[in-house]
């Protein structure tokens, strides 16, 4: 295949796209903004679905490597009241065909599985703009440039590609998380430690929570949720991190100590993850050239679908232009036509999932959507 395609960003999405092309025989080159791949920590546990991210790792030739890092015990849930009171329990039975697994771990085996050179770090990326017959040029931080028959955003939620197609850019949904860790949890952390049990825990109340989960190694990873208006986000001052995690632990005052340990003994500097999403039906007419993955193209609510619909993005996008390697724009047609539809149906699903979580009916309204069945 002569057509050129450069991929922006090696996350889930770009690198699976990169990867089923080159089972396909196809070449492709990703451009990262980070100097290496070991930059940054990756992130916590991730919940890998049979119908979306499982189905990229088949695609991928990956399957088997993906079972490698299986977190055993990490399907189990668990909900508490304030108190510490169990009103829910799910122990991983290994049946329900959504195994965890390090995010970290994951995006390794699929850096490992791509051609050396595949992957160009530290190249930030600061503009594109289309040359025309569907192609475009990027422009990199130091000046260089590269141009390309095919430009895929995978560059996440604040997408350099995305204006390219959309005006659309992502909006403050009234939910911030702020994640915390315990390390050495059996030993130092007991009581929070058996709060949380061996897989994922929620604590919630109405517009508040406690969402918890037990990691590789006895890591607590925990997010604290709050509904809070963007003036509250404006008030924390970063460099403060005992201020910070005062004003946090603060919304949880009269909940159980095991609970609220969970934030005031967090051993690194406490994050604050504002939530932003993209309109529930994101979509972009199409456009010779240049298309996009994963939050590029559908930053959604928190989930645990976001990590899944980007690598079954890349998949798809990839086998779209396998299937006709010299007609890009049929398989951008044929993907596209695909992904909006996908994508609207999970990101209403996100909005539903979070009003479920810390709406007035919570907790009762999460214990009977468990109880339900639902996944």
């Amino acid at each position: 295949m002569s057509t050129s395609i450069v991929i922006i960003g090696a996350g889930l999405s770009g690198l699976m796209l990169a990867r089923v092309l080159h089972v396909h025989g196809i070449r492709s080159t990703i451009y990262e903004a980070e100097p290496s791949a070991n930059a940054r920590a990756q992130g916590g546990m991730l919940d890998i679905h049979e119908n979306n991210g499982q189905l990229a790792l088949k695609a991928a030739g990956l399957f088997d490597p993906f079972r490698d890092i299986i977190h055993p015990g990490g399907q189990a849930t668990r909900i508490l009241d304030t108190q510490g009171r169990v009103l829910y329990e799910q122990p991983d039975e290994g049946t329900s065909g959504r195994p965890e697994v390090p995010r970290g771990a994951l995006r390794r085996i699929l850096l490992e599985s791509l051609p050396a050179g595949t992957v160009r770090w530290g190249h930030k990326v600061i503009a594109a703009s289309p040359l025309g017959g569907g192609r475009h040029v990027v422009t990199f931080a130091d000046g260089a440039t590269v141009t390309t028959d095919l430009l895929v955003g995978a560059d996440g939620a604040w997408s350099k590609v995305r204006p390219l197609l959309s005006d659309a850019k992502p909006a403050y949904v009234g939910t911030s998380f702020v994640e915390t860790y315990l390390f050495d949890c059996d030993a130092r952390h007991k009581a929070s430690a058996q709060a949380v049990g061996e897989g994922a825990m929620f604590a919630l109340a109405p517009g508040k929570g406690l969402v918890a989960h037990r990691e590789p190694g006895g890591v607590l990873h925990t997010y604290a949720q709050l509904n809070q208006p963007r003036d509250w986000i404006d008030s924390i001052d970063p460099c403060d991190p005992a201020a910070f995690i005062a004003t946090v632990a603060k919304a949880f005052e009269g909940w159980a100590p095991e609970l609220t340990a969970l934030i005031t003994d967090g051993e690194t500097p406490p994050v604050l993850r504002p939530i932003h999403a993209l309109p529930d039906e994101h979509t972009w007419p199409h456009t010779p050239g240049v298309t996009l993955l994963g939050d590029a193209a559908h930053l959604m609510i928190p989930s645990g679908e976001g990590a899944n619909l980007a690598m079954f993005d890349g998949a798809e996008l990839a086998r779209a232009i396998a299937a006709d390697p010299g007609d890009i724009e049929a398989a951008l047609l044929a993907y596209e036509t695909q992904l909006f539809p996908r994508s609207a149906s999970e990101a209403t699903a996100a909005k539903t999932l979070l009003d479920v979580c810390l709406g007035d009916d919570s907790p009762r309204s999460l214990v009977e959507f468990f109880a339900s069945g639902q996944p």
